[in-house]
Formats: C-alpha cells, structure tokens, sequence
C-alpha cells in the first residue's frame, strides 16, 4: 500500500470567545491556512486534487461546503474541489484521515486537508437550537430506536465528563492540577517560540490568547457546572476561533512538486464507545491503534490527547498507563482553547513540531467526539 506523507501542517493562532478572530469570517479563517500551506511549499494549486475540511455546526457562514468556499475565499483554481466533514471535535483529524486514506489507495496525490471553526460567531450546538425551530428538541428525541437502546436520558459532553469523574475516582483537585498544568506547559511554549513556525498570522495576530496566569486557588473559588458536580469551568476547554491546514502527499506528488516530508502517516483508525459516557472513546481507540500498529504507548514520543475536559485525559492515563510527561507537553485545551472543526489539524501541527522539536520518532494524536466515538492518529518524524 502506497504510503501518506505530511509535508507541512499550519493553523492560526487561537482565538478566545469575542477575541481577535471573532469578527472574521469562517471561509477567510479557512482561506488563510488554505493559501499559507499553498505559498510556503511552493506548489501548483491546480495540482491539488481536493479539499478536506471538518467543521461543527455548518450553518450561517460556516454552511455551503466551507471546505470549497474557503478554497475559493483563498483566491485558489475553481477546479479543485472541497468537501466538509463532521466527527464533532474530531472532524479535522478525520479530514486529515480521509486525505491520506484518499492517497493510500492511489486516487489522489495531492490534499489539503483541515479545519475551521468560529465559535464566536455561531455558538458550540447552534445546529441543534436550530433543530427546535422545526420542533426536534434535541438530535435523538423522538427516535424509537434510540430511545429502546437508551432511554430518553440526558446526553451531554457535561453528563459525560462528570460521570468519566465518577467512573475513574478522579477529584476535582486533580482535574485542577492538570488544568493548572496546561497553562503553564502552554504559556512556556509561547514564551518559548514553539508554535512560532506552525503559525500563520491573521492580519497582525500571531499568539493564542487563551493561556492565563491562574493558580490553585483561583481554581478552587470556582462554582461548578452542576450543583453536585466536580467540573467547573477550570476544567473544561475554552471556546475558540481559529483554522488549520495540513498538506498530504503521495511519492509521486513529492517527485513532481520537488517536497520534503516532514512525516508520514503509520497509522490511522477511529473506534466506539458508551455515547452517554460520549467522551471515553480515546481509550479503546488508543488501545486498537497501538494493537494494529504493533507499537506500545511507550513507542509514542510525543502524545496530543484533546483536553475537552480534564476528566477525559485524567481517565485515559489512568488506562493506557501513558508517561504523562509526554502527554500535552505545550499545554492542551483547557489553556489553549478548542475551535471545534479546526482542533484535530491544529493538534497535528502541534505534534509533528514537537516531535521534530525533541527528535522523537513516533507521535500520537486521539480526540474525543460527540456521540462516542475517537479517532486515533500514528505518525512517524522522518530525517529531513
């Protein structure tokens, strides 16, 4: 089987909630880390074969197939097209898998895949709210099937990472520690340059803006979400604006465009979980990944596990016994937010820079999703 090479990943700088980016459209946040990727690795725009964009909540400006609106925002051939994709906080990642499974099996060369996402514009389950407009309370009431299988209880990312809390005996003062740890892993990045070159600027915007000075204390203060509850808003991702591109290529693309890979894909999956649950699925998808690829999770160099909530990584330690020294080693999330459709490539720019950064060989990358399901991501750093 052919094998999928990554030539560059980039994204922008994340934005918080009425911040920087929150006046921007979402096919000109996509159109940014679109053109980046085209100039920085001088490449033929017309040989791209196609575009594969995640977002979340496709609708108002992030509706129409953002993937072809933000190619064309980009100013870039009307020949190629684009196609949007939905695995909730993981939709980028599966674009990204969707690219390369597209050039393993010979019928592309040449992808871009990513994501974009507004947050601050449409808000985290717009499309749902929309839905009671036309009398669907939420996305499975009325189901006969699913309400059989799982009653009419509620299903949320909140219910979920409280009963992960539960399930797994984690204490919100270890939620808070890692919280406390994501910001600081993230603002010495910052400090230290380590996402200068993975960043494009959106007009002078440069740096992420979520990373704050924050203490145990301050943490503690905090109500919680639910009345009984562990998580308060320490705990759980920031939402963000932002966009992140990454180029794909065959051996043949690289020959043709005169590339350097930076890595290539060694293994890519996604797998299923308990949907109540809805944010666990990381662990068996981290457990199928490592199966099938015949590596253990000492292997991994470098981890990037999506902070949703601090619960989901505290969890997925806990079970895949990973050091967590190289887990989120610039901060995840909780500090550095969480542009839903853009995550999974701004991740995966995250960890091949790291991995060249260390010198590291292999780099893991598993995102929770909506609906309880995780895909798992395994590349390998080649000497450039």
């Amino acid at each position: 089987m052919p094998d999928a090479y990554i030539v560059d990943a980039v994204r922008t700088a994340v934005g918080k909630r009425g911040g920087a980016l929150s006046t921007v459209h979402p096919a000109d946040l996509g159109a940014t880390v679109i053109r980046a990727i085209i100039e920085r690795n001088g490449i033929d725009a017309a040989k791209v074969d196609d575009v594969v964009f995640g977002c979340v909540d496709a609708i108002g400006p992030q509706a129409g197939n953002i993937a072809r609106t933000a190619w064309l925002a980009a100013g870039l051939p009307e020949e190629v097209p684009g196609v949007t994709v939905d695995r909730q906080c993981g939709s980028s990642q599966q674009a990204i898998h969707f690219a390369a499974q597209a050039i393993m099996s010979g019928t592309a060369d040449l992808v871009v895949a990513g994501g974009v996402q507004n947050m601050s514009q449409i808000p985290i389950a717009a499309a749902m709210l929309v839905g009671q407009q036309y009398g669907f309370q939420t996305p499975t009431a009325g189901s006969k099937g699913w309400e059989a299988r799982y009653g009419d209880q509620e299903v949320s990312q909140f219910r979920g990472a409280e009963m992960i809390a539960g399930k797994w005996d984690i204490s919100r003062e270890d939620m808070e520690r890692w919280a406390l740890r994501s910001h600081q892993r993230a603002r010495a990045a910052i400090d230290g340059g380590r996402f200068d070159k993975q960043i494009v600027p959106v007009g002078d915007y440069t740096t992420d803006e979520g990373p704050r000075e924050t203490s145990l204390e301050k943490m503690a203060s905090l109500k919680p979400l639910s009345p009984e509850g562990r998580l308060t808003a320490a705990v759980a991702s920031q939402i963000s604006d932002g966009a992140s591109a990454t180029l794909l290529a065959s051996e043949r693309a690289l020959a043709e465009h005169d590339l350097v890979p930076r890595a290539r894909i060694h293994h890519l999956s996604a797998r299923g979980a308990d949907p109540i649950f809805m944010l666990s699925a990381p662990i068996p998808a981290t457990e199928y990944a490592l199966a099938k690829s015949g590596l253990s999770i000492d292997d991994m160099d470098v981890i990037e596990i999506n902070e949703a909530f601090a619960p989901v990584v505290l969890a997925w330690l806990k079970e895949t016994g990973a050091d967590p020294e190289r887990v989120n080693v610039n901060g995840g999330a909780i500090a550095l937010g969480h542009p839903l459709g853009a995550t999974g490539a701004k991740l995966f720019a995250s960890l091949l820079a790291e991995l060249e950064r260390t010198g590291g060989r292999y780099g893991l990358l598993t995102i929770c999703e909506g609906g309880g399901t995780a895909n798992a991501t395994i590349i390998e750093r080649l000497d450039r």
